[in-house]
C-alpha cells in the first residue's frame, strides 16, 4: 500500500448547516443570536466573501432553494452537478433528445416489432417526479420517428399539485394529442395505487390489471373530465382515482415498448419491477418481449433496462484529487449530516478513498431537535480537533448540523440556542487552527436559520435561497480576490490553500488572490 505524506499548507473545512446571511429581521435566528466569533471573522472583510448557494448555481432550476444534498455535493465536486430535472429540461429545449441513442433505439423496437409505445408516468407540472412538458415533446418524437401508435397511460398527481387538479392536465393532453393529430389517451389512475413506494403490491397490482386486461371502469374520452370531477364530489381526490380504460385498444401487449416518464426513482421502482423482472403477486397475465426504458437510473436492480438519462458521475472532486496525492484526510459528522460530508460530499461514492478517515458522532435521541438545540454539535468538534492533533491528516471536513436541523423545527427561540452553540464551538476550532498551524474555511451548505418567520410573521421551516458566508481563517497574508462567489468555489479554493492544481473537471474558481 502506498506509503501517506504530508506537508504543505493544512486546511480545515466547516460546513455550517442552514446558515445564510440575511438582512436583520425578528426571525432571524443568526443575526440575533450571540456570536462574537462569526462578528469578528465577518468584519475581516479582505477574508470573507458570500456564496451563492441555491438555484442554477447547484444544478438546481432557477430560484429553486438550495438544500443539503447538492450543497454538499457542489461544495466537494468544485463544479455544478446538473439535477436530473435541470438537465432533461436543456435537452428538450435546446433538441438534443431528438437524438437520445435510447429513444431511438425504443422507437427502432417499436417499429420493427408491435408498433406500439406506452407512455407511463405522472401526468402534471408538479416537477417533483416528472413533467408533463416531457411527455408532450416525447410524443411529437415517436410521431417523427414514424412509430404508428403511442399510448399515454396517466398516473394522476394531486400531491404535487392542488388535489382536484387533475381536470386541467387531462385537458392540456388531449388538446396536445388533438393538435399532433397523433397518439391516444388509453387509462387513468391515481398515484396512490401506480406509484405506490411501500411494498403494498396490491395497490400497484391494482394499477396493473389496469394496465394489461383493462380491469377498470369504462369510460368515454368526452365524459372523462365529468367522470373525474364526479370523483372528486365524492371525496376521491386525484391521487386515489380508480382505474379508468379509455381506450381497450391501447392496454399493453407482448412486443410492446413501454417509456417510464417519472425522473424521480423511488415511486417508479415498483411498477417497473412488475413490468421488467416480474410481477411480485399472483397474476394470470405476464406480458413478454416488452422494450422497457426508464427515464432515468431507478435501480441498480433495473441494470438490463435502458436509461434516456443515466446517472452523471463526478470526477476529480476535492476528495479524491487529495488522496491521489499520497494525503490524509478525515471527515466528521453527526448522524444527521453524515452522508453529506462522506457520499455527497464525495460526489455521489459511497466507498471512501484512499487515506480517507471517517468519523460520525450519533444524533442525540430526542423526539425533536429543539429539545437538545447544540445536538452532538461539541463531539463532532472534540473528533475534529482530535484529528488535526494527531499531526496525520493534510485536510479535515466537518459539518455542524443545529442551524439546519432546529431550524427545521421551526422553533425560532432554540434555533438561536443552536446559532449561539455553533458560534462558541468555532471559537474553540478557531483557537485549536491558531495552535496547530490549520488554515480554516468556514462556510454553509444552503440557508435555513437566518429566516424563521414567513412573511405573515408565521413559523418558516424550510431552507431558502439566500446567500451563504465563507471566511478564512488562519494566515493574515492570504486575502480573497473576490466578495462574491459560489459554492463550487469551496473546492478549488482549498486546492490552491493546499498548493494542489485544481482539475480541469473543477469549474468553480480559486477565491484566494495570488500571492
Amino acid at each position: 500500500k502506498k506509503k501517506a505524506k504530508t506537508e504543505m499548507r493544512k486546511v480545515l473545512l466547516v460546513s455550517l448547516d442552514g446558515y445564510g446571511i440575511a438582512p436583520p429581521s425578528k426571525g432571524n435566528a443568526v443575526e440575533n443570536a450571540e456570536t462574537p466569533v462569526m462578528d469578528r471573522l465577518r468584519e475581516n472583510t479582505s477574508q470573507y466573501a458570500e456564496l451563492e448557494a441555491s438555484g442554477i448555481y447547484v444544478g438546481l432550476p432557477k430560484g429553486v432553494m438550495g438544500n443539503s444534498e447538492v450543497g454538499h455535493l457542489t461544495m466537494g465536486g468544485g463544479q455544478v452537478i446538473f439535477q436530473d430535472l435541470v438537465r432533461i429540461n436543456a435537452s428538450m429545449r435546446d433538441g438534443s433528445i431528438a437524438s437520445n441513442p435510447v429513444l431511438l433505439e425504443a422507437f427502432q423496437y417499436a417499429s420493427s416489432h408491435s408498433n406500439r409505445v406506452h407512455f407511463l408516468g405522472l401526468v402534471s407540472d408538479g416537477g417533483v417526479h416528472s413533467h408533463i412538458d416531457h411527455l408532450e415533446k416525447l410524443l411529437e418524437l415517436a410521431k417523427e420517428s414514424g412509430v404508428a401508435n403511442s399510448f399515454v397511460h396517466f398516473f394522476a398527481d394531486g400531491r404535487d399539485t392542488s388535489p382536484k387538479s387533475s381536470p386541467k392536465y387531462v385537458q392540456r393532453l388531449l388538446n396536445t394529442l388533438k393538435s399532433l393529430k397523433y397518439g391516444k389517451l388509453a387509462s387513468i389512475v391515481g398515484r396512490y395505487y401506480a406509484m405506490d413506494r411501500d411494498k403494498r403490491w396490491d395497490r400497484i397490482k391494482i394499477a396493473y390489471d389496469l394496465l394489461v386486461k383493462g380491469v377498470g371502469k369504462h369510460v368515454e374520452e368526452k365524459s372523462i373530465i365529468d367522470d373525474i370531477k364526479e370523483k372528486h364530489q365524492s371525496n376521491v381526490f386525484d391521487e386515489f382515482l380508480t382505474p379508468m380504460v379509455i381506450l381497450p385498444d391501447g392496454l399493453i401487449r407482448d412486443g410492446d415498448t413501454l417509456i417510464f416518464l417519472d425522473f424521480r426513482s423511488d415511486r417508479m421502482r415498483q411498477i417497473v419491477e412488475t413490468f421488467g423482472i416480474a410481477p411480485p403477486f399472483e397474476t394470470d397475465v405476464v406480458r413478454k418481449d416488452l422494450h422497457i426504458v426508464q427515464m432515468t437510473r431507478y435501480s441498480s436492480a433495473f441494470a438490463h433496462l435502458p436509461i434516456l438519462f443515466p446517472p452523471q458521475t463526478m470526477k476529480n472532486g476535492l476528495s479524491e484529487t487529495i488522496s491521489r496525492r499520497g494525503l490524509c484526510q478525515f471527515h466528521a459528522a453527526e448522524t444527521e449530516k453524515y452522508a453529506h460530508v462522506t457520499f455527497f460530499f464525495n460526489g455521489g461514492i459511497e466507498e471512501p478513498f484512499e487515506f480517507e478517515d471517517r468519523h460520525v458522532i450519533p444524533s442525540p435521541k430526542v423526539a425533536t431537535y429543539d429539545l437538545e438545540p447544540e445536538m452532538s454539535m461539541p463531539a463532532v468538534a472534540n473528533a475534529v480537533i482530535e484529528a488535526m492533533k494527531s499531526g496525520k491528516y493534510s485536510f479535515v471536513m466537518c459539518n455542524f448540523a443545529p442551524p439546519d436541523m432546529v431550524g427545521h423545527t421551526g422553533n425560532y427561540e432554540a434555533t438561536v440556542k443552536a446559532v449561539a452553540a455553533t458560534d462558541r464551538v468555532l471559537g474553540d476550532l478557531v483557537k485549536s487552527c491558531h495552535e496547530l498551524g490549520y488554515v480554516m474555511i468556514i462556510t454553509s451548505d444552503h440557508g435555513n436559520a437566518e429566516e424563521m418567520l414567513d412573511e405573515n410573521d408565521e413559523p418558516k421551516t424550510s431552507h431558502n435561497s439566500n446567500r451563504v458566508p465563507f471566511c478564512l481563517v488562519g494566515d493574515a497574508s492570504l486575502t480573497l480576490c473576490a466578495d462574491r462567489g459560489s459554492l463550487s468555489d469551496v473546492g478549488p479554493t482549498v486546492l490552491s490553500l493546499m498548493d494542489i492544481p485544481i482539475p480541469k473537471e473543477m469549474t468553480g474558481k480559486s477565491l484566494l488572490a495570488p500571492i
